[in-house]
């Protein structure tokens, strides 16, 4: 059995971390606020944009976009990942990358090379230890996206498609649900499907007005569609980033005070043998004097 010194230590030492898991936990929750706030509030945006975008494209059937032509020919497919700068965050990265992991191997069982863009920490540590060839990276992104550090890296995958040389780019991340759920995904972000433009189509048809052109208008919106699916799969990861960190220390602060419980008890029965022995000792020697 180990002495009391020794328990004292591992009580103190589990002290001080509880500490720093509470801290952490009160952090999390401080930030998972604004990250949700700030992921619910582009939301309007991006449903909008895909409403305009999905009319537009019905409305001027004469113009194809290079995002929405089907390529067939280059056998090589592009991934965006979304993960995390940072760690202690439970399960959250592990389950995207999964995911991430069994989309790989079905594009590679069909003979598919890929081309990836990493955005965060975790996910470019991923890609590189798996031997995945990485174009560009955003990382240390902070607690607010901003699009001009994200659209440049994703824009040589969508600069690739449009000269043919990917056959699709998929966007994979982890989608808020709420604060004790967050699920990943997997989402075709190239070419752009007539039945996920159809989803959010209105019922009735708008006639519009271009200005220069149609094939402009068009070129500028699907572009700005595009990084706003991006901005907004980023604003959930950083919610769900938070959400989970949340979570996961308020558990690790859970499970240090059973355990500074379970050394105490040890430490006061230790003590109390002590005392007993003690005692024997001082009636036995009394006893023989």
């Amino acid at each position: 059995m180990a002495s009391s010194k020794e328990i004292r230590g591992k009580i103190k030492s589990v002290e001080n971390t509880k500490k720093i898991t509470k801290a952490m936990e009160m952090v999390a929750a401080s930030k998972m606020r604004r990250a949700q706030e700030r992921m619910r509030a582009s939301r309007p945006y991006s449903e909008k944009i895909r409403t305009i975008t999905a009319n537009l494209s019905h409305a001027n059937p004469e113009y194809t976009h290079p995002f929405m032509v089907q390529q067939d020919l280059a056998k090589r497919v592009g991934l965006v990942v979304v993960s995390t700068d940072k760690g202690l965050c439970g399960g959250l990265n592990t389950n995207v990358l999964r995911l991430v992991t069994n989309k790989m191997r079905e594009l590679e069982g069909q003979g598919s090379k890929i081309d990836a863009v990493a955005i965060g920490n975790k996910g470019l540590g991923f890609l590189n230890r798996v031997g995945v060839k990485v174009v560009s990276h955003a990382t240390h992104l902070g607690d607010t996206p901003h699009l001009d550090k994200l659209i440049g890296p994703v824009k040589l995958l969508l600069d690739a498609y449009q000269e043919g040389k990917l056959d699709a780019v998929y966007l994979c991340y982890t989608k808020f649900i709420n604060t004790m759920k967050q699920e990943p995904v997997i989402e075709q972000l190239l070419p752009l499907t007539a039945d996920k433009l159809e989803k959010n189509k209105a019922s009735y048809s708008w006639d519009y007005i271009y200005e220069p052109d149609a094939a402009t208008v068009i070129d500028s919106l699907l572009l700005r569609y595009v990084e706003a699916l991006i901005y907004q799969a980023v604003a959930e990861n950083m919610a769900s980033e938070q959400s989970a960190r949340m979570v996961a220390m308020k558990s690790a602060s859970d499970n240090a005070g059973n355990v500074i419980g379970e050394l105490k008890l040890v430490y006061n029965k230790t003590r109390q043998a002590a005392i007993t022995k003690e005692l024997s000792e001082i009636v036995a020697g009394a006893a023989a004097v």
